[in-house]
């Protein structure tokens, strides 16, 4: 497979995606103040500037004016459109001298205007500030404000300006939404993943990274396409692997067919001896090994069965009456406790040799009691089977399913074998995508729990 040499596609992404988030967060609340000043503040209109020109030229014309309550009395008689002006003038000194009743708008409307440099109007939360208008009177010069109360209807995000707080909350909100955003897009691929590889390690060799993960574009995709093309080598080399021992187990068939053949011959001609008994008993039991690593490799590789959906007291009914036999030829009991209602669907060769290794090992190793309990939910079915026998050592319960492994435990000390009947059961749970458990029970006793899909 070809190393690609793109960049570092994922660090520029999330390089990227959180610096873009918090820039934008950031611009979006640093431009309203700017964007509230350009829309508040413009150049002085004319019609205003007249107002102010005119409240000049009389005080210019007359100066005896300031000594008296002539802007009072122009407040009181002048307005703009129907709205009360209010008037203030202000000395080379910057002090208003004809009211001390000065508003905090009107103050700072006059910084305003001094950074500006020139006549503007300022549109307030409920009042439209303006000027200055100077002039001069003998060696003072004189600047006019006036005020209008005014409303102008403003954009709407212009209140978010306004409510710092509430501004706060929301851009952490958007901020928090956009990174989550950011968060799900690259952990999703990253939780395919997890559950492709946690599905290879449990056994499903089949299961895949799904199509949209592989199709990205960045690191997470190229890890994406490795896995697959991983899990692909490796469900080949455990296939051919299972193969190679059916084929080499079913090539073993043929001398071993042979060898019984001679000896049956031998046996006819008159010269039957201790040897060759025994090697009679020993093909016997090359025949039983070779017929279970066959069946194991039929399981693994779930060749020439079809799954289908059906009863499990139907599909296990053969089994369950030959365990009920050699149960009371052993002189033991068996309770076997099926709904027959319990549906789903299954390969049934693989199941019933499942479930029969695993009632033949209980009745063997029982004192007197064995129990077969099946019980189901909307999404699964869970089998256990349970006996009084000795049980095994806990080091020992999670190896017992593994091929040729064979316990040092008073269980399975006598017991002859293999070690392949459990083998074979987990490779045929495993090919249900299920899951098999064994536990010691108290006081005594083995327990062992399958769990299938439906």
């Amino acid at each position: 497979m070809a190393v690609s040499t793109v960049p570092n596609r994922l660090f520029i992404k999330l390089l990227l995606g959180f610096w873009l988030c918090s820039s934008l967060i950031i611009a979006l609340v640093g431009l309203l103040p700017l964007l509230q000043q350009s829309h508040d503040r413009a150049p002085l209109p004319p019609h205003l500037e007249k107002v102010l020109s005119t409240i000049a030229k009389r005080i210019q014309e007359n100066p005896a004016l300031l000594e008296s309550d002539f802007l009072r009395r122009w407040e009181r008689h002048r307005d703009m459109e129907g709205k009360p002006l209010r008037v203030y003038l202000v000395n080379s000194q910057g002090q208003v001298v004809n009211t001390h009743r000065v508003s905090r708008g009107v103050r700072s409307f006059m910084l305003m205007a001094d950074e500006e440099k020139q006549p503007i109007s300022h549109q307030f939360k409920d009042e439209l500030v303006f000027g200055p208008y100077q002039f001069n009177l003998g060696a003072e010069t004189y600047s006019l404000y006036g005020r209008l109360p005014d409303n102008h209807p403003r954009p709407w995000f212009f209140f978010f300006a306004e409510n710092k707080l509430l501004t706060l909350s929301l851009a952490i909100f958007l901020s928090g939404l956009l990174c989550g955003l950011l968060a799900w897009h690259l952990g999703k691929a990253l939780n395919s993943l997890k559950k492709s590889a946690n599905a290879l390690a449990e056994g499903d060799l089949s299961h895949r990274v799904d199509k949209s993960t592989t199709q990205r574009k960045d690191e997470i995709g190229q890890l994406a396409k490795a896995f697959n093309s991983m899990a692909d080598s490796i469900e080949s080399m455990m296939n051919n692997q299972q193969r190679l021992m059916g084929d080499i187990s079913h090539e073993l068939r043929t001398p071993l067919t042979r060898l019984q053949l001679s000896l049956a011959l031998a046996r006819k001609k008159g010269q039957q001896t201790a040897e060759t008994d025994r090697i009679g008993y020993e093909a016997e039991q090359l025949e039983k090994l070779i017929s279970e690593l066959l069946e194991l490799s039929r399981v693994k590789l779930s060749t020439n069965e079809t799954k289908v959906h059906l009863g499990l007291a139907e599909s296990l009914s053969q089994v369950l009456d030959d365990a009920e036999f050699e149960a009371e030829q052993q002189g033991k009991s068996i309770t076997i406790d099926i709904d027959e209602e319990i549906e789903l669907a299954h390969f049934p060769k693989s199941l019933s040799r499942a479930i029969e290794n695993l009632l033949r090992n209980a009745i063997r190793y029982a004192a007197s009691d064995i129990h077969l309990q099946a019980s189901a939910t909307a999404d699964q079915v869970q089998i256990t089977i349970k006996d009084d026998g000795p049980g095994i050592d806990a080091a020992e319960l999670d190896a017992i399913f593994k091929p040729f492994y064979r316990p040092d435990s008073a269980r399975q000390r006598e017991s002859g074998g293999w070690g392949l009947g459990l083998a074979i059961t987990e490779a045929a749970i495993t090919a249900h995508k299920g899951k098999i458990k064994a536990e010691n029970r108290i006081p005594t006793g083995l327990e062992v729990t399958i769990t299938l899909p439906r």
